[in-house]
């Protein structure tokens, strides 16, 4: 029986050579000489210091353009507000990764409301799909790549 996997699984590799050349960029750049700007990644978290609300939104941007020339989505970004002190400013960015239970029954529900002859179960963080049918598996991963999920979606382990 035909069935694959949906997932949402970021390459940590290619995230922290994107954070490491964003880093180099600021450093290097002229308009943040003796900023003392840097990107730091832990725990799922990367953190922006700098002097600046602006800088930050700068160092946000440079961040994302090397993360789209990487091939990494920005939908795994969730970037939260930027607070500001006397000597600086820092905005911590979430990295979101894997399905939640509520994406994932919002997945099921979409699948099931096409009345098709495939069968949708969530398995941990992610959701399994079977069916007869390869065609049918095929329809559901377009219908699914179409549709506005704020996650970005794989599919993987495609077996015949």
């Amino acid at each position: 029986m035909p069935s694959f996997d949906i997932v949402s699984e970021l390459d940590h590799h290619e995230l922290t050579n994107a954070i490491d050349q964003a880093n180099r960029e600021v450093t290097t750049r002229y308009d943040f000489k003796g900023s003392d700007s840097s990107f730091d990644y832990k725990d799922d978290i990367i953190t922006l210091n700098s002097q600046s609300d602006f800088q930050i939104k700068q160092m946000l941007d440079i961040l994302q353009s090397k993360m789209v020339k990487r091939g990494i989505d920005l939908k795994f970004l969730e970037p939260g507000t930027i607070l500001e002190s006397g000597k600086g400013a820092r905005q911590e960015v979430k990295v979101r990764e894997g399905i939640e239970t509520d994406k994932a029954k919002k997945i099921v529900k979409m699948i099931k409301d096409k009345k098709m002859k495939v069968q949708a179960a969530i398995q941990g963080e992610k959701v399994r799909v079977t069916g007869k049918k390869r065609d049918d598996l095929q329809t559901v991963i377009q219908m699914l790549k179409e549709a506005d999920l704020d996650i970005p979606l794989q599919f993987i382990n495609f077996r015949d």
